[in-house]
């Protein structure tokens, strides 16, 4: 057995909120099934909790079975908690929170479940700020295409050691050839932190990370910035680029 696959966990980190899941769950919820029929045949009939729909049913429109409203997604109530952590994983305060949420998606009473979920909140603070260990803690990003190479470069959080690895691609595959290597030098990271990238949202990096024990933590959707460690690395790598070019 490959020694990077021994160690098990039970923890999961869901996958973004996609456009395909949001339609699924359209159809599957009963009252924006209904809604949805409404927007496309009219308002024949109406139904009590079609209520705050119907109040904006001329700025409702349809588009790849989901629901828009205006330029908002309406998410179905079995992911808003997930968009809710999103909302949450970049806090930086309700008002910024609920800025962000009106630029992207609504439902009934999101303000108020915003403010909740604030004040339950001890701080904005993010999961991966408590680095105390060596190699506790590792973010991850790409410095591609450069001077017509790719790199990955990998920032240890606790004394900010880098190490840029060259890749002749930046799949699921490659990354995750990438880290073996560096757990076999270094050992076992117990959180990896990442953009929002292909290659490390997908269910095979998931499943890597996943059956390695590791926590596996992404930047706040729409806000890069929270991934800034690695961020600041690539700009970093690249500034000593180009001075020896």
């Amino acid at each position: 057995m490959d020694s990077s696959e021994v160690f098990h966990t039970t923890q999961f980190e869901p996958l973004p909120v996609t456009s395909e899941a949001v339609a699924k769950e359209t159809c599957h919820d009963p009252v924006l099934a209904r809604v949805y029929e409404s927007i496309v045949k009219g308002w024949s009939a109406r139904v009590g909790g079609d209520k705050p729909y119907y109040e904006r049913h001329n700025e409702l429109t349809v588009h790849k079975g989901c629901i828009l409203w205006g330029m908002r997604v309406v998410i179905p109530n079995k992911l808003q908690d997930r968009v809710l952590e999103e909302l949450h994983d970049g806090h930086l305060g309700v008002v910024k929170m609920k800025a962000l949420a009106r630029s992207y998606v609504w439902w009934p009473n999101i303000s108020g479940q915003l403010e909740e979920l604030a004040k339950a909140c001890s701080g904005p603070l993010h999961p991966w700020e408590w680095a105390t260990t060596p190699w506790q803690c590792i973010h991850m990003d790409c410095a591609c295409p450069f001077q017509n190479s790719m790199f990955l470069v990998a920032v240890h959080a606790h004394s900010k050691w880098q190490e840029v690895v060259p890749v002749s691609s930046t799949t699921s595959s490659s990354t995750i050839e990438v880290l073996r290597d560096l757990f076999a030098r270094f050992g076992i990271s117990e959180q990896v932190v990442s953009d929002n990238g292909a290659q490390f949202i997908s269910e095979k990096f998931q499943a890597f990370v996943r059956s390695n024990g590791i926590r596996h933590l992404t930047s706040a959707t729409y806000h890069p910035a929270t991934n800034g460690l690695a961020d600041r690395a690539v700009q970093t790598f690249k500034q000593a680029l180009h001075s020896m070019h």
